[in-house]
């Protein structure tokens, strides 16, 4: 899909495109993940030239968690900083499923890191499709914009 094709579709239509792309991107790179807020923040950290894409999972159980919004706010200013492409999406329990074993252990998957591996051999067309989303989404001035996971 063009980056013309993705600004002509409706606001609805680009939405379930995206979260469909997201879920996509997340089953095939599941070698090139990191998942959980402390363990995203030391790889970005160490290597932020290797995170390429960065998911921010909000339920309303933990809207009033100060210290996970303030993890959120210093990992977003990351991100911009650092030119990593950024969504949110509202359910953690479907993205925790989608990412599957990686997320068991921690039992938090509030942030998912998207890494090129060490060869840079990956390269995934959904994975560009959300950069393109994410792309327009700062032109129009939401610079975390938010992704709809589609159902089971």
């Amino acid at each position: 899909m063009t980056f013309e094709e993705v600004l002509i579709q409706k606001p609805a239509e680009r939405a379930q495109c995206t979260g469909k792309a997201l879920e996509e991107v997340l089953v095939s790179a599941q070698d090139n993940i990191t998942v959980g807020v402390y363990e995203c923040a030391k790889v970005m950290n160490l290597d932020p030239d290797s995170v390429s894409f960065c998911v921010l999972a909000m339920d309303e159980e933990f809207q009033c968690d100060i210290a996970l919004q303030i993890h959120f706010t210093l990992i977003q200013s990351f991100c911009f900083d650092n030119d990593i492409s950024i969504v949110r999406v509202s359910d953690m329990q479907r993205l925790a499923e989608i990412v599957g074993a990686k997320a068991a252990p921690l039992e938090d998957a509030h942030c998912v890191l998207i890494t090129n591996p060490a060869d840079g051999s990956w390269e995934d067309p959904a994975l560009q499709k959300l950069h393109l989303f994410c792309e327009e989404s700062r032109s129009l001035n939401d610079w975390v914009p938010e992704i709809l996971l589609p159902e089971r």
